[in-house]
């Protein structure tokens, strides 16, 4: 089945122009600002570098390949620089920014499409250990600093750049983008055409209920693959769309894996059962435990990583050896009342767990051959 790189070839020679924004330029347009666009496109909103420059500056490093936070990354960059579709869209607005004091990863990145028409790409999580920190930090504690700092992003575009607003984002960059979209100025969400939210994360019921997120509730669109994990997590108002993926479980969560007929998603019915049974149990799994009690769960989880010194994933995983004995070591040296709290929160996950899977035995087997989802048919996580 086709997927991003098979419509980079089918259409990536019709301009804007020719033939309008569709979902699929959305998905890809959210990609663009994952690229180490860094001393590369300009942090000012005043001033553009054109796609296919960006790309040309990245490909002549010594290492192109650094800074990429997936391998496929790097042919996607040449395929959408040789393009017509995008070759000449204008790069401006990049900030990169990642404190792990104040555990906040936030990226984004102002793509111009055409003259009165900009799209708001939203970064997900990167590589560091702030940016996962802060992942987690969602589950207790609205707003986090990337969510103020999309809202702030998005007011201050809204002011430099005219036009139309389209906003959009992959990952943790989909709820970034639904969050700033939901509390910026009303006068901003005016201008937004449509808020895309690729397989993130919901909010929690505070969000939802809010004045702003009802305003702009009917502009959000939601695509998730098939197992989504990802995109299921917390709690969602708007409608989404089930994306048939090549890949299986986690790994589904890839963009380049999901499927594409001609100009448009291959639409499924909906989530898997084991998409279901992992939301069932993360969800039973938080509600049994209070916002101070996931706190102390993440907290404690990442003190005992901080041991090792890394700060991103990669560092963590090339020294797995070493780090596994200082992980070890770490909990083993761990205070008492900090191992209980750990305890006490993974026993609660197991029990979730079991108790799913005893639901899933009791529930009658049962064949089902399902339609293709057209995109009118819309379910809520």
């Amino acid at each position: 089945m086709s997927n991003l790189f098979d419509y980079l070839k089918w259409r990536g020679d019709l301009s804007l122009e020719q033939v309008p924004l569709n979902d699929i330029d959305s998905l890809i347009l959210s990609r663009l600002s994952y690229l180490p666009f860094d001393g590369i496109a300009p942090s000012s909103l005043a001033s553009t570098i054109t796609v296919a420059e960006a790309a040309e500056q990245i490909l002549q490093r010594e290492d192109p390949e650094e800074g990429l936070i997936m391998k496929m990354d790097l042919p996607f960059l040449q395929e959408i620089a040789e393009s017509q579709r995008f070759a000449k869209l204008g790069l401006c607005g990049y900030t990169n920014q990642v404190d792990p004091d104040a555990e906040k990863q936030f990226a984004a990145l102002v793509i111009r499409l055409l003259p009165g028409l900009s799209y708001v790409s939203y970064r997900g999580t990167d590589l560091s250990l702030a940016g996962w920190k802060e992942d987690f930090n969602m589950s207790f504690c609205t707003p986090v600093p990337a969510q103020i700092d999309a809202v702030r992003y998005l007011n201050d575009v809204a002011d430099a750049v005219p036009g139309t607003l389209c906003v959009g984002g992959h990952s943790k960059g989909g709820n970034l983008a639904v969050y700033a979209a939901s509390f910026c100025r009303p006068e901003v969400q005016d201008r937004v055409r449509f808020v895309h939210n690729h397989d993130g994360p919901g909010f929690d019921s505070s969000v939802l209920a809010s004045d702003g997120y009802q305003r702009i509730t009917q502009k959000i669109r939601t695509f998730i693959p098939q197992s989504s994990v990802v995109g299921m997590l917390l709690q969602h108002e708007e409608d989404y769309y089930v994306v048939r993926s090549s890949q299986v479980g986690l790994m589904q969560h890839d963009p380049f894996s999901w499927e594409i007929q001609r100009d448009q998603f291959v639409y499924l019915d909906e989530v898997t059962d084991q998409s279901k049974f992992v939301d069932r149990m993360l969800k039973s799994w938080l509600t049994q435990l209070s916002p101070e009690q996931r706190e102390q769960f993440v907290d404690t989880l990442f003190s005992i990583l901080q041991e090792t010194n890394a700060t991103t994933l990669k560092e963590l995983t090339l020294n797995w050896h070493r780090n596994a004995g200082i992980v070890l070591k770490s909990f083993r040296e761990m205070d008492e009342t900090m191992r209980q709290n750990l305890h006490h929160a993974l026993g609660l996950l197991l029990e979730a767990a079991k108790e799913n899977v005893r639901r899933n035995l009791q529930e009658r087997p049962r064949t089902r051959f399902l339609p293709p989802r057209s995109p009118d048919a819309t379910k809520k996580p």
